[in-house]
C-alpha cells in the first residue's frame, strides 16, 4: 500500500489540500445547470451520462468538468481568487478562470466531448473476452477452470488500486474459493499493466476533520479483516504478479504459498515516506524471509526492488520474461490444480498452523499501530507535503501548452500567475523534469511518481 495509512489521514486533508472534487459537488453540477446555448439537449444528455461512470474520472477531469460547467451556466469567472491556504478553492477557481472568455456554446461543446470520451474510455476498458465476474463482484473478475479459482483485480484505469469495495470483494472471493468444493487452489493477478497500486487515494475523500479518529478505527478493522482472510485461507494461494506492486499488495505476498512475477514487476512499500508503518504481517514475515537488514530496507527505508531482487530476498518464488509470463504460469497452475485437493490442504495446515495464532497477533498489533499512525502529526505532515506536490503538478499540467521546451526558474507565465509553482518544481526535480509533468495526472498517478 503505500498504505492504508494515508487514506484515513488523507481524507480530511483532501478537503483542505487537494483539488479533488467531492461526489456531492459533482452531483450538484449535474442537477443545477440552466444552460442557454446551442447544445442544450446534448448538454443535458451529457450530464446524465456522467452519472453512468463507474470509475472516478480523476482530479484533472473533475476540475475540467467543474470549470466547463461553470462557464456554461455562469459565464466567465468573476469570483474573487480564494486565499492562499484554500487549496481546493484555488484549484477550482484556477480551472474556471483558465477558460477566460470561452463562449458558452463552446464550453457546452467541450463539456459534452469530455463526458463522451470518459464514458467511451470506460466502456473500452471493460473486458470483451474470457469469463466475467459474477454480478456481485464489481471490482474483480472471477474465473473458475479445472480446480483453479482465479481472482483478477479489475480496476486497470486506477492501476488496480484498492478501494473499500475491492477490499470487501477480495475477502468475499477468498471465502467463496475456500467454500467451493471444486476449487483446488486460488490465484490472484491484476488486469492491465499493474498488479496492484495499493490503496485508492479516494478512499477517504469525504471524511471531515472531526471524523479522523472514527475513520482510522474503521480502517483498522477493514485492514485487519482483509489480512485475516489470507491468514485463514485453507487452500494453496498463488500470486501472479504481472506488473508493479505497491503497499499492502506487497506485504500480503508473505502470506501466499507461491509468488510468480514477470521481470517487469517491482515491489515497493513506502511506509515511512508517508509517516506510516508496515501491515499484512510483513513486520513478522519479511525479516524471516530475507533477514532483518534486507527487510528493513523495504519496510523502514522505502526501497523499491526489482523482481530479481525479490527472488534473492525470498519474497518471489520465480521470475519469468514478460513475453511468455502468462504462458509459463498458466501451465504450472494447471499442473498444480491436478494434485489431490485434500493432500494439498492437509499439508498447508501443517505448514501454517504452527504460526497461525502468531500471525493473527501480529496482524492485530500492526493494525493498532496504523490506527495511531493515521492520526499522528508526522503522518499529517507527510500527507500535506504530498498534496502540495500534487497541486503543483496540476498547475503545470493545466498550463502545459504554455511551457517552453526548457522552463527555467525565471520563466514567467502570462500574467505571472504560476511562476512560483514552476520555480518550486524546478528546484525539486532536475533537468527537463518539469516538462515531463505535461501529461494527464490524477492523484494515483502523482502518488506513484512521488513514491517511486
Amino acid at each position: 500500500m503505500a498504505s492504508f495509512m494515508g487514506r484515513f489521514r488523507l481524507s480530511s486533508l483532501i478537503t483542505r489540500c487537494s483539488p479533488f472534487l467531492q461526489q456531492s459537488q459533482l452531483k450538484s453540477l449535474r442537477l443545477t445547470a440552466c444552460p442557454m446555448g446551442a447544445y442544450d439537449a446534448e448538454f443535458e444528455e451529457a450530464k446524465k451520462r456522467l452519472n453512468t461512470l463507474k470509475e472516478d474520472p480523476g482530479n484533472e477531469n473533475k476540475l475540467k468538468i467543474y470549470a466547463l460547467f461553470k462557464q456554461v451556466t455562469v459565464g466567465k469567472c468573476n469570483a474573487p481568487k480564494p486565499g492562499v491556504m484554500d487549496f481546493v478553492g484555488k484549484a477550482k477557481w484556477q480551472a474556471w478562470s483558465s477558460l477566460g472568455d470561452l463562449k458558452q456554446d463552446e464550453a457546452q461543446k467541450q463539456y459534452i466531448s469530455l463526458v463522451n470520451s470518459l464514458v467511451k474510455a470506460e466502456t473500452k476498458d471493460q473486458p470483451t473476452t474470457g469469463s466475467r465476474s459474477q454480478e456481485k463482484f464489481k471490482t474483480l473478475l472471477i474465473h473458475r477452470d479445472g480446480g483453479v479459482y482465479k481472482i483478477t483485480l479489475n480496476r486497470p484505469q486506477k492501476k488496480n488500486a484498492i478501494d473499500f469495495q475491492m477490499y470487501e470483494e477480495w475477502g468475499q472471493a477468498l471465502k467463496e474459493a475456500s467454500d467451493d468444493k471444486t476449487c483446488t487452489l486460488a490465484v490472484v493477478t491484476g488486469a492491465g499493466d499493474y498488479y496492484c497500486s495499493g490503496n485508492d487515494l479516494g478512499n477517504f475523500a469525504n471524511v471531515p476533520p472531526d471524523g479522523i479518529k472514527a475513520m482510522a478505527e474503521k480502517g483498522g478493522e477493514i485492514l485487519k479483516k482483509f489480512v485475516a482472510a489470507f491468514i485463514d485461507f485453507p487452500k494453496p494461494i498463488i500470486a501472479l504478479v504481472n506488473g508493479p506492486a505497491v503497499g499492502v499488495s506487497v506485504t500480503v505476498l508473505g502470506l501466499f504459498d507461491i509468488v510468480y512475477a514477470t521481470d517487469k514487476a517491482t515491489f515497493h512499500t513506502p511506509f515511512s515516506q508517508l509517516g506510516q508503518s508496515p501491515e499484512g504481517c510483513s513486520s513478522y514475515i519479511f525479516p524471516r524471509l530475507m533477514g532483518s537488514a534486507k527487510a528493513s530496507e523495504l519496510l523502514l527505508f522505502n526501497r523499491k526492488i526489482t523482481a530479481a531482487q525479490a527472488v534473492e530476498r525470498n519474497l518471489v518464488t520465480e521470475v519469468f520474461p514478460d513475453s511468455n509470463f502468462q504462458k509459463e504460469v498458466d501451465t504450472r497452475v494447471k499442473q498444480y490444480a491436478q494434485l489431490p485437493k485434500q493432500s494439498l490442504q492437509k499439508s498447508k495446515i501443517l505448514i501454517r498452523d504452527a504460526n497461525i495464532a502468531k500471525l493473527h497477533q501480529v496482524n492485530e498489533e500492526e493494525c493498532k499501530v496504523l490506527v495511531e499512525r493515521w492520526q499522528s502529526e508526522d503522518c499529517m505532515n507527510a500527507i500535506m507535503n504530498f498534496f502540495q506536490i500534487i497541486i503543483l503538478i496540476r498547475i503545470i499540467n493545466e498550463l502545459r501548452t504554455s511551457l517552453p521546451p526548457n522552463p527555467t526558474p525565471n520563466f514567467t507565465f502570462k500574467e505571472g500567475s504560476f511562476c512560483e509553482g514552476v520555480k518550486r518544481l524546478n528546484s525539486m526535480f532536475p533537468g527537463n523534469a518539469v516538462r515531463s509533468f505535461a501529461v494527464s495526472f490524477d492523484m494515483q498517478d502523482a502518488y506513484h511518481y512521488i513514491t517511486s
